[in-house]
């Protein structure tokens, strides 16, 4: 009889031991057939950020309740969005740690801590990380000191470890890498220190580099590079500090860059400065450019484009269209078409002061210059240095057909500094810095969650936010919208209409993206809060 007991007691143990599956490249790609999961950064390849759970809906929501908390090891910004495949969480602390943990209690399963420099110091950017990467049997992590590691899925044991920039060149990456066919797709930042921006392709089974495609010129001869005058393309910029987005049926690539360096004083790179502030669409298999679209030519206000893109198959004057729709940092929503990269629309969807609108083929049509260049007294601009949106995910609804976004309206005192440029500089580090000054302080940032037509930027509802707040979204199909505020509120919206249904207080402020899954048929939401990962069910 014991020893009968004992077997039973030992498979229920095992029973209760998740099981690390396999990941191939057709599961990531068809993603929305398993919504129990959420299997890359965006939720989808398209970045929608879309639950196709519905367990959680506008009549229970007032029931969510804390199902498990992990309390991360170190401190630092919590900025992760998790990835959870078949039970297993797998879910990054600063600045570049990896933790397995199981989905159903929180119990940690493994640890990875990289060996980052003590004395190495981002410029620019918080010690923090976003996220990983699955594909097959294991787990992709890009580290704030500019590696991509590949670890076991099973055991976070090391399988390669390739670099893909130098610190010393003023490199840092705090993305979540991009893992298609094969292949993990990469980005970094930097951009503060002049480092030339890059995107960068490695082979997913033993880390050799694949291709490598700069955003700015880094010779005479290199597209763009007539539009930077007098050779300025040497200082850099257009870093790729963001996750993109990915299209299978065209096997494109699609990724934003950031502004152009030096930011608070074009006057040594006159031109518009491409490939900056641009959303740059790339074949994955050779990284060659299909289309570009720059949103904010010669930026000046450190206006990044490095916001995600989010991919929708929707109607525009009655015919199907392949759209990619973007909520920019300079506070216009644009609507492209992915294929080809025309402009088909694009308003304001916060407040902005510094173009009276958009031409015909989406370009800036700027108010006068001494309105809006930063100048040694302070220009008063709208929006704000860190934009009307940063590197927080807007979500969509195929559904609702709606794109949820945190907009922020605020303005700043953009201060002209010394240029601080430096000819012939190819790395970009020596003629680093901003080139100016500036600060915030022209009035209270606000926020709202605003839901927008997705096809036209039409604003349809908006729920006002506590603060200047930082956070992503998330749509589900049960019809809720998940965000939080400054203050910490964790809430619940209707998609529909906006209605707030629910809050919880988490007791610190919220900077990452919230995700959903499920595990035994249970949905849960998941979000972050200070220095612990919150997951919520129903009773």
């Amino acid at each position: 009889m014991r020893t009968a007991k004992y077997i039973f007691a030992l498979l229920a143990l095992c029973c209760a031991v998740p099981s690390f599956a396999q990941v191939p490249y057709d599961r990531l790609k068809n993603s929305n057939s398993e919504p129990q999961n959420w299997l890359t950064y965006g939720g989808n390849y398209a970045s929608q950020r879309f639950s196709g759970l519905n367990e959680i809906t506008p009549q229970n929501v007032a029931s969510l309740r804390t199902a498990w908390v992990y309390q991360m090891r170190g401190g630092g910004v919590m900025e992760s969005s998790p990835i959870i495949v078949d039970g297993i969480m797998y879910v990054t602390e600063p600045p570049s740690n990896v933790t397995a943990l199981d989905a159903r209690t929180g119990k940690p399963l493994w640890h990875f801590s990289p060996v980052v420099p003590r004395d190495f110091v981002p410029i620019g950017l918080f010690p923090t990380n976003r996220g990983v990467a699955v594909l097959d049997d294991k787990v992709y992590l890009a580290t704030i000191d500019d590696h991509l590691i590949a670890l076991d899925a099973k055991s976070g044991v090391v399988r390669w470890n390739s670099l893909i920039a130098n610190k010393d060149d003023g490199y840092a990456i705090t993305q979540a890498p991009l893992a298609i066919n094969g292949k993990i797709v990469v980005g970094v930042g930097g951009g503060e220190a002049g480092a030339h921006g890059f995107l960068s392709c490695f082979d997913a089974k033993d880390g050799t580099l694949l291709w490598k495609t700069y955003t700015v010129a880094r010779s005479a001869t290199d597209p763009g590079a007539d539009t930077w005058a007098d050779g300025s393309w040497s200082n850099g910029g257009g870093t790729t500090w963001n996750t993109g987005s990915y299209d299978p049926d065209s096997n494109t690539v699609y990724w934003g860059t950031g502004n152009p360096a030096p930011d608070w004083n074009g006057e040594g790179r006159m031109g518009d400065n491409l490939f900056t502030c641009s959303l740059l669409a790339l074949d994955a298999d050779t990284g060659k450019m299909k289309w570009y679209f720059q949103f904010s030519p010669h930026e000046t206000h450190d206006w990044d484009s490095s916001e995600p893109p989010i991919l929708v198959d929707a109607k525009i004057d009655g015919k199907p269209r392949k759209l990619v729709v973007l909520a920019n940092r300079n506070a216009f929503y644009y609507v492209l078409d992915r294929t080809t990269g025309e402009f088909l629309s694009g308003v304001p969807f916060a407040k902005q002061t510094w173009a009276k609108g958009l031409d015909a083929k989406g370009r800036p049509i700027k108010e006068e210059t001494a309105l809006i260049e930063p100048s040694v007294e302070g220009t008063l601009v709208f929006p704000t240095l860190t934009g009307a949106i940063n590197w927080t995910s807007p979500c969509y609804s195929p559904l609702t057909g709606l794109f949820y976004v945190n907009a922020r309206d605020g303005g700043a005192y953009y201060i002209k500094g010394e240029a601080k440029m430096a000819p012939g500089n190819s790395v970009g580090i020596v003629g680093g810095g901003g080139g100016g000054a500036r600060w915030a302080g022209a009035d209270d940032t606000s926020t709202s969650i605003r839901a927008l037509e997705a096809t036209t930027g039409k604003k349809k509802w908006e729920y006002k936010m506590v603060g200047d707040s930082w956070t992503g979204t998330l749509v589900t199909s049960g019809g809720l919208v998940f965000s939080a505020d400054a203050a910490g509120n964790f809430f619940a919206l209707n998609a529909d209409t906006g209605e707030p249904l629910w809050h919880l207080l988490l007791g610190s402020s919220v900077r990452s993206n919230p995700v959903s899954y499920a595990v035994d048929g249970k949905q849960y939401i998941v979000d972050s809060a200070g220095n612990a990962l919150f997951v919520f069910g129903l009773p």
